[in-house]
């Protein structure tokens, strides 16, 4: 009875420890089974992903590359993140002891990494639909795309591309599951424990976080668009909500102006904001600089000296123009296009690639102030209205995309901006390599080849000397005998607006146009040739003097300084004294122009005066409207028909030819046909 006695409690407390065995062996069964689980379908979605990047995307090449580029985003970045990841994974199944503790252990070694490559990937996601959603409407092109996918992965049934483009979302979604599921399965006690708990933690944060850069790049794409719109569109978008909007914004920066609010500071977004500014100002700069640069290289492309009979015989002028011809053909144009290529267009695509951004700092700054009032009436109230608590939410997103991404943005640009001023400098480098190779045979010819340096340098300077003295010589034999006048002529009816100029400005202000302009920028004034304006300044707000601040008389703005010249006004005594004798002024007078023998067959006709002119100097005659003139040349001395030589009032002179049309009336009195 003792012996029965004392085995009867033992076989009472056998009974809980074959339970507690066996619940042990269903966790460890139930986890080996959710590792497996996670291994064998790690090892699928690996493969699902492979077949979209080699043989699905390259048999869809009739889709435009971009389009590719979104559907497929950074699927290649994915693959060998995931790669890596499958790897590590299945070199646990060698130590099953520690399995499930090293798989939690891994999921943090690459938390950062999944959510870097998983975010770009979701955040395009969006638009991969849209794109799939127009192939839809074209049933050639669906049905083209929908044989592709059912022959490398027939399991997608009529989905396509839908079921494989989400598959990456479904699965980053599903880490935090199966880490749940094997987090179950295994006993608090175990020192996998924690770290499986930290790893579910983990890869929900990933999953928060991809959600929310989801949500700011959308905010971003929202207000990152430049609309070029019209007054009257703008007034069009005008309503009274957008009026209510603008009016507290405007209520919200007074108040912070004037002192009555405190202004949100923001260090850190301020100093990336200016450095932002500054980038953006470096790009626009170069451009300015290289679109000047690309016009002076237009310009110096057209001069050609090499094509005129320069009448110098013999020395090194055939030689100089036998290479200035091959370098025109040749060098000078295959540079042009390598830096509108190779610089140019870069530069231009840096400038469209700032633009979203600098949009986005000025909304931000709209933002900032529905923010500022949505937290005063939250501490004032305690409660905001669901579109308040967006326009909360909206800031948020918007300030923390910007500050997460200024950084990467201004160091790009500068390393880009980099990138094309020393391909500019490469550019330039072998065009002068270039000319040097092309002028070494020419240079041998020359006389001063052998020269030393010293040598060389001595000769260029007497012969500066020599050629200035020269051409001192010329200008003085030029001033003395100058061609007919080149200055325009008025425009019809002008007079008393230059007279309203003279008087505004004086005469030292007047230029005249030499060509017509047609205004490119706001700014710019479209103006016609022989129009007269007064210069305000000789540079734009930038410095720049090529452009020309001036008004018009009515309006005000820019004008090319280049197309400007100075305007010289002839007061009546000047006027009579310039007929009496010699212009003091030689830069727009010459002698009384000596006219032409009358040939045999004479030309003179008979016109009338169109317009009034007024003679500027010597060899000019003045016209009323309506005057009787006899035109004796039809151009001057150049063959130049913008001006005709004739006498009226027993005065030669020249007049322009536009201010003259033929007499309609048969000849006058006194006037016959040659014989």
């Amino acid at each position: 009875m003792a012996e029965h006695g004392t085995d009867e409690p033992s076989s009472r407390t056998g009974s809980p420890d074959r339970e507690g065995r066996a619940s042990g062996d269903r966790l460890s069964l139930h986890q080996r089974l959710a590792v497996r689980e996670l291994i064998d379908t790690e090892l699928s979605y690996l493969h699902l992903l492979r077949l979209c990047a080699s043989d699905i995307r390259s048999r869809l090449q009739q889709l435009p590359p971009g389009d590719l580029d979104v559907l497929f985003s950074n699927i290649d970045d994915v693959i060998e993140v995931n790669s890596r990841f499958l790897h590590d994974l299945q070199e646990t199944t060698s130590r099953e002891e520690e399995q499930v503790y090293l798989i939690g252990s891994l999921f943090l070694e690459f938390q950062e990494e999944l959510e870097r490559v998983y975010r770009v990937y979701c955040a395009s996601y969006d638009q991969a639909l849209l794109l799939v959603e127009t192939y839809r409407k074209e049933p050639e092109l669906q049905r083209e795309i929908q044989s592709v996918i059912e022959a490398v992965v027939p399991q997608a049934g009529r989905s396509g591309l839908s079921f494989l483009l989400v598959i990456p979302l479904q699965r980053i979604t599903k880490y935090p599951l199966l880490l749940q599921k094997i987090l179950e399965n295994t006993v608090p006690d175990a020192s996998a424990y924690p770290v499986l708990q930290r790893a579910v933690s983990a890869l929900q944060d990933v999953n928060t976080n991809i959600n929310e850069y989801k949500r700011r790049k959308e905010v971003a794409s929202k207000y990152a668009r430049v609309e070029q719109l019209t007054l009257r569109e703008r007034l069009a978008r005008l309503n009274t909500h957008t009026l209510s909007k603008k009016t507290t914004r405007l209520s919200q920066l007074l108040k912070q102006e004037a002192g009555l609010v405190p202004r949100t500071e923001d260090k850190e977004f301020d100093d990336l904001e200016e450095r932002f500014h500054w980038v953006s100002l470096c790009v626009t700069e170069m451009k300015n600089n290289v679109a000047v640069y690309l016009d002076n290289l237009e310009t110096f492309l057209r001069f050609r000296p090499q094509e005129y009979d320069l009448d110098i015989a013999g020395g090194p002028v055939p030689e100089y123009c036998s290479l200035m011809r091959e370098l025109q053909l040749q060098a000078f144009p295959r540079f042009k296009q390598r830096l509108e290529v190779l610089v140019w267009q870069p530069l231009c695509t840096l400038a469209k690639a700032l633009a979203g951004p600098q949009n986005l700092v000025r909304k931000r700054l709209d933002k900032l102030l529905d923010f500022e009032r949505v937290e005063e009436k939250l501490l004032e109230a305690g409660s905001v209205t669901y579109e308040e608590q967006e326009a909360r939410h909206t800031y948020q997103a918007l300030n923390s995309l910007l500050v997460a991404e200024l950084p990467q943005l201004n160091q790009l640009a500068m390393r880009w901006l980099g990138q094309i001023l020393c391909t500019f400098v490469g550019l330039q480098r072998d065009l002068a390599q270039q000319v040097l190779q092309r002028a070494e045979g020419s240079l041998a010819q020359l006389p001063h080849y052998h020269l030393s340096e010293p040598a060389f340098w001595k000769l260029v300077e007497d012969t500066l000397g020599q050629n200035g003295h020269q051409l001192r010589s010329f200008q003085e034999n030029f001033e003395k005998v100058l061609p007919p006048p080149t200055v325009q002529p008025l425009l019809p009816g002008a007079e008393r607006q230059v007279q309203v100029l003279l008087s505004r400005y004086g005469p030292e202000k007047l230029y005249q146009v030499t060509s017509n302009v047609s205004g490119a920028g706001t700014l710019d004034l479209t103006l016609l040739r022989g129009q007269v304006v007064a210069l305000l300044q000789n540079k734009d707000t930038k410095g720049n003097s090529s452009r020309w601040l001036v008004d018009t008389g009515g309006h005000r703005g820019y004008a090319p300084a280049g197309k400007l010249e100075l305007y010289h006004v002839i007061s009546g005594q000047e006027e009579i004294k310039g007929q009496e004798g010699p212009h003091q002024d030689s830069r727009h007078l010459a002698p009384e122009p000596i006219p032409a023998p009358v040939p045999s067959l004479p030309t003179v006709t008979q016109a009338v005066a169109v317009y009034p002119f007024v003679a500027r100097s010597s060899h000019e005659v003045s016209l009323q409207a309506g005057q009787l003139v006899t035109v004796l040349e039809a151009q001057d001395k150049k063959g130049n028909p913008e001006w005709s030589l004739v006498e009226v009032n027993e005065q030669k002179g020249y007049v322009p030819s536009s201010f003259l049309a033929r007499a309609p009336s048969p000849a006058p009195w006194g006037w016959s046909l040659p014989s």
